[in-house]
């Protein structure tokens, strides 16, 4: 089936009683109250969830074909690996992937690997730390071929085997400092016999009562070894670090978890990476407060210790539709302290053309999650999540695990309108004006929306910088309503002038906004626009009007825009008039609201 990583990631699940009752719930057997479906839980995206499968498994000629034990009585494994794949859509979904993702969905944590040829120079401390947090550990030999699926090396460790790190320690061994680490193989019988193992003479030279606390709680496959040997021998470590809820016991040190969900969005928020820097700063954006140092008095580096995780959701799933992973990354920005007054407001393209990242995910992968470990100075930091190009839609999961507590909150722009406009009477309006009026508006003196209509239909033929056919009948209704001030479903001169100023205007920033000189505007202009028009909307917002807007290619035409200000302007205005306590919310009935949306 190609879901290694998962048989690896539940050999790890069965190290840990507590984790293991929480995904497999006790209680359930072929006995007792059985009824022919069995249950099981998964951490999918920030929840718990609860799913129930019957007890029907995949055979050929009478065996079972995925996940099976050697006991033939013996069917736990084979039923957790169908509910999981039911979880992603099915059994081919399960094909590829890395046992950290399955350690995450057992267990809720966040799970990092190193490569242990480029293992940083802290790493024995990074270990020491996650053991006193209870996370699970587990190391791996790399296979060069299937030959060497589970061969022993001449001393006796197992290649392409997930292995479990129990213990580091330091201890005084004739004089200096060594670093022991213990490993555990779930078989039990394989064990290490190069040095620091159970029968190496090393351990007589070191203080007896540390060789008695070490060596006394030893398990049958449990071995110590050199932390220079662990890493000349293995090929990679995982760590999962567990969230505060999934331990129980006080005698861990738990993490701090901030947990955002978010999603891109073709044409509105779906930016891709810094690679373009007209796009980039559309993305979403989160803003994450440091404020205590790691309490660490060994570390001469001070600051705060965090790992930021980006999942992309659902995506396994959508396979059957064609679809796969997106290559997703992360940069983590500095707020400085001119722009910390503004963090309500989302950074703008020019915030991120003259700041520099501070830190960035190592890469930009097509795994499910990237992460990444990091330590800075306290402070207010801005990650930006993203797909690596433009124009992928997905949801996505922004995980902060910190050593101590840290706020987070969504960056965006408060909703606003700043639309307030000069009336003018009708004296101060210029005479060449109202003989145009005169004209255009015949012996009735008021401008129908059929009227209005030719009008602009003429006037935009003769603008070669904006490409257009034209008002439609229902972008003009749309305009006559938000002016008419009598009632007449007409436009007096009065109103006439103030939409003929509005046009003016909105033609002024379009043709600004245009900056390819096309005659349209692209949908991630439309953020700036809007601002210039005196909106301000958040990134769901933007979503909204996009897709109301918006063209297959992403095109906005003069027509629609015009529209969705008129549209945004009329909202605002029956808003602010029936708030009038200033709250910020209004009650409508059934006929008021249909009225509303009807405009």
């Amino acid at each position: 089936l190609g879901d290694c990583w998962l048989l690896a990631a539940i050999a790890s699940l069965t190290l840990n009683e507590e984790i293991l009752a929480r995904v497999v719930p006790r209680d359930q057997s072929f006995q007792d109250s059985y009824a022919g479906i069995f249950h099981f839980q998964f951490w999918q995206y920030g929840e718990w969830t609860d799913v129930v499968v019957d007890d029907r498994l995949p055979t050929k000629n009478g065996e079972l074909l995925f996940v099976h034990s050697a006991e033939r009585n013996e069917f736990w494994s084979a039923l957790l690996e169908k509910a999981y794949a039911k979880v992603n859509g099915s059994y081919e979904g399960l094909s590829g992937g890395s046992t950290t993702e399955g350690f995450e969905d057992f267990t809720g944590g966040i799970a990092e690997w190193y490569e242990l040829q480029k293992a940083p120079p802290n790493l024995f401390k990074i270990i020491q730390k996650a053991l006193q947090k209870g996370s699970l550990l587990g190391c791996s030999i790399d296979i060069t071929s299937a030959a060497e699926t589970e061969a022993v090396t001449t001393q006796k460790l197992v290649k392409g085997h997930a292995y479990s790190v129990t213990g580091a320690e330091e201890v005084n061994f004739r004089g200096s400092i060594q670093k022991l680490i213990r490993i555990r193989n779930p078989w039990g019988e394989v064990e290490w016999t190069g040095k620091w193992n159970d029968k190496c003479p090393n351990w007589n030279g070191i203080d007896p009562e540390v060789k008695e606390r070490l060596t006394r709680q030893h398990e049958d496959g449990e071995f110590w070894m050199s932390f220079s040997d662990f890493l000349r021998h293995y090929s990679r470590l995982e760590i999962c670090n567990l969230t505060p809820d999934t331990l129980a016991a006080d005698k861990y040190k738990k993490w701090k978890l901030n947990l955002m969900d978010g999603n891109w969005r073709k044409g509105s928020t779906a930016g891709g990476c810094r690679n373009y820097p007209n796009t980039f700063w559309m993305n979403p954006q989160y803003l994450i407060k440091l404020e205590e140092e790691d309490e660490d008095p060994d570390d001469p580096e001070r600051g705060c210790t965090f790992l930021v995780g980006l999942i992309q959701k659902h995506r396994r799933k959508q396979r059957k539709m064609g679809e796969d992973m997106h290559t997703i990354g992360f940069a983590i920005y500095e707020v400085p302290e001119q722009s910390s007054a503004q963090k309500k407001v989302h950074l703008s393209k020019n915030y991120f053309l003259t700041n520099r990242a501070r830190e960035r995910s190592n890469t930009f992968i097509n795994l499910r999650e990237v992460l990444n470990r990091f330590k800075l100075p306290p402070g207010e930091y801005i990650i930006v999540p993203s797909t690596f190009e433009p124009n992928k839609n997905g949801d996505f999961c922004l995980r902060v695990f910190s050593e101590k507590k840290a706020d987070s909150q969504v960056v965006d722009d408060e909703i606003e309108a700043n639309i307030e406009e000069k009336e003018l009477t009708e004296d101060e309006i210029e005479p060449n004006f109202k003989k145009l009026f005169k004209q255009l508006a015949g012996e009735d003196a008021e401008i129908s929306a059929f009227e209005l209509c030719n009008i602009l239909k003429k006037i935009l033929a003769k603008r070669q910088d904006i490409k257009s056919d034209g008002f439609s009948i229902e972008t003009c209704k749309i305009m006559v309503d938000l002016l008419d001030t009598d009632g007449s479903g007409r436009l007096g001169l009065k109103e006439f002038h103030i939409l003929w100023t509005k046009i003016q205007k909105y033609q002024k920033i379009y043709r600004d906004m245009d900056v390819d000189h096309s005659g349209t505007m692209n949908a991630y202009e439309m953020r700036k626009a809007l601002e210039q028009a005196g909106f301000k909307l958040d990134c769901q917002l933007h979503q909204v009007v996009v897709a109301r807007f918006a063209d297959e290619q992403l095109i906005i035409d003069f027509d629609n825009f015009v529209r969705c200000l008129i549209r945004l302007e009329t909202l605002f205005k029956i808003f602010k008039k029936l708030d009038t306590e200033k709250t910020g919310t209004i009650q409508l009935n059934l006929d008021t609201w249909l009225c509303f949306t009807t405009i």
